[in-house]
Order: structure tokens, then sequence, then C-alpha cells
């Protein structure tokens, strides 16, 4: 292969580095670039599947969607998700959460929840449940 063959995949290798000088963003700037409305939903949701891995050993939440089967309800920074669903593995649960964050939605002040039954998969379509 000649050399000039390389050139086309060099040139593209380096176009998808980062320009000198310039840093990959931080989650914490990623969600700061979030509509405020959305950034207390992802971070009230991501407290929710932590609290759950740490407090029910046998699952792993990898997902969380918070208006599944009710939309949530935004004061200020205090979110409540009663229709929410949580997966885990193969699974959807009902669950429903109170979270209240900072005024710049990063910091979690306080999070409650209740974790409910199984969804059954005749109801994942519906409600905007995926399989993992």
């Amino acid at each position: 292969m000649k050399p000039a063959a390389f050139l086309p995949l060099a040139l593209a290798a380096f176009a998808a580095l980062p320009a000198a000088g310039t840093q990959a963003k931080t989650a914490a700037e990623e969600m700061l670039m979030l509509d405020p409305a959305a950034r207390v939903e992802q971070r009230c949701n991501s407290r929710g599947m932590g609290d759950i891995g740490r407090e029910h050993k046998n699952l792993h939440p990898d997902e969380l969607v918070a208006y599944a089967y009710a939309n949530t309800k935004l004061n200020n920074q205090h979110l409540v998700a009663s229709g929410a669903a949580v997966r885990s593995g193969n699974t959807w649960y009902h669950m429903s959460y109170s979270c209240e964050t900072a005024n710049d939605g990063m910091d979690i002040k306080s999070f409650s929840y209740q974790l409910g039954a199984p969804i059954p998969r005749s109801e994942w379509e519906a409600h905007y449940l995926v399989a993992p």
C-alpha cells in the first residue's frame, strides 16, 4: 500500500482529536448546559438509581423514566415523580420519588422514594419503557 493511502485515515484521526488548548467537558459542565428543569430531573433520576442500587442489593438500575405513568411536577427545584419507572436488568419497576435540588439543580438537598411492583412487559411500549 502506498503511503498516500494512509493520508485520509491519518487526517480523519487528527480531526477527531480536541483542538490544542481545549479540554473535554466534565459531567458537571455538561449538566450545566441543560435546561434547568431537565437538569433537575436528570440529577434526581441519577440519585434514584444510585439509592435503589445501594439499598436493594439484588437490583442494578440502569434506566429511570420519571414521567412513565404520570407527568412530573416541578415547583422551583422540587420535583415530584409520582409515576416513575426504573429498570434493572430485564425488569421495569413502578417507582415514585420526591426530590429537591439546590438552586443550580446540581446538588440534591432531599430525596425520598418508594419502589413498587414489577411492570408487565405488555405495558412497556405505552409508557416509554424499552428493553435493555
